[in-house]
């Protein structure tokens, strides 16, 4: 479910009022602790939050085009979404994240490689999405992403 909206209100107006009232919350919680220098954006049918080609002219190495991905939330079918390159990227974000996940939420994590779904939206760990999202600079996550993608580790971003 790829949405086609071009801006980030006629995405949330495209939303069920209850989603809606989820992602706008979601969308706060990270605007308000996202470090300084990501930008938000519409990416690839999601909301996304990327660093710019002002601050890393080479882009995304899949497609160099758009912007250096780092986050990216959405509403889909069974669940909410929320993608963090740098879980996928830095083992030890991973783990601290895995870690402190039942400190916040009594649900089980359902979790991939850069993907966290939240199966029911009343169980979101707004507050651990804020700590999460300020773990990362814009400079910790492009020295980060360099050192994935020379090693050849990060293929599938």
């Amino acid at each position: 479910m790829q949405s086609k909206a071009l801006t980030i209100d006629d995405y949330l107006m495209e939303l069920p009022q209850e989603r809606r009232e989820v992602m706008v919350k979601l969308r706060e919680t990270i605007l308000e602790h996202l470090p300084d220098g990501f930008v938000e954006e519409m990416n690839y049918g999601m909301i996304g939050y990327v660093v710019p080609h002002l601050l890393y002219p080479e882009g995304y190495h899949c497609n160099p085009k758009p912007p250096l991905l780092f986050v990216n939330i959405t509403s889909q079918k069974n669940f909410i979404a929320l993608y963090h390159m740098g879980i996928y990227a830095n083992p030890d974000l991973f783990e601290w994240f895995v870690s402190e996940f039942p400190k916040y939420s009594n649900a089980k994590l359902d979790m991939g490689k850069s993907c966290i779904r939240f199966k029911k939206v009343d169980q979101i760990p707004f507050e651990l999405i804020a700590e999460l999202v300020q773990k990362m600079t814009v400079q910790n996550w492009i020295a980060c992403y360099e050192i994935q993608f020379k090693n050849k580790t990060f293929n599938n971003l």
